[in-house]
């Protein structure tokens, strides 16, 4: 995957958006480091790739996490407050964020396979 954006789809999952979810992918050091820093909030999702692990310093919103293995498939989901610094996951090789609640919505939770289509959104 390349840095830019794309689409993020829920495989069988029936709370899914059928159009999906606008997704930022974040896959070069810089994109990675830089994240959700310095914004109010995010419309979508950020997909960090490759990741294990992140935190929230200096962030100003809480954020759900799902931390996914190579296939996409999710491994674990948890919200984290601003200021606070997530353990690594072993088997985890990305880490989808986006705000506060929205996972649930999209019915996000552990064994979920995802799929990502990059392009414009």
């Amino acid at each position: 995957m390349r840095d830019g954006a794309g689409l993020l789809r829920v495989s069988g999952a029936a709370g899914g958006d059928d159009d999906g979810v606008p997704l930022e992918i974040a896959s070069s050091y810089r994109a990675r480091t830089r994240g959700l820093l310095g914004r109010t909030g995010i419309a979508g999702a950020l997909l960090l790739t490759p990741a294990a692990s992140v935190h929230t310093l200096g962030m100003r919103f809480a954020i759900d996490v799902a931390y996914l293995d190579r296939g996409l498939r999710i491994l674990a989901v948890r919200t984290m407050p601003p200021g606070r610094v997530g353990r690594p996951r072993l088997r985890a090789r990305h880490v989808l964020e986006a705000e506060a609640g929205a996972m649930a919505a999209w019915g996000l939770v552990r064994g979920t396979a995802l799929s990502v289509e990059q392009g414009p959104r």
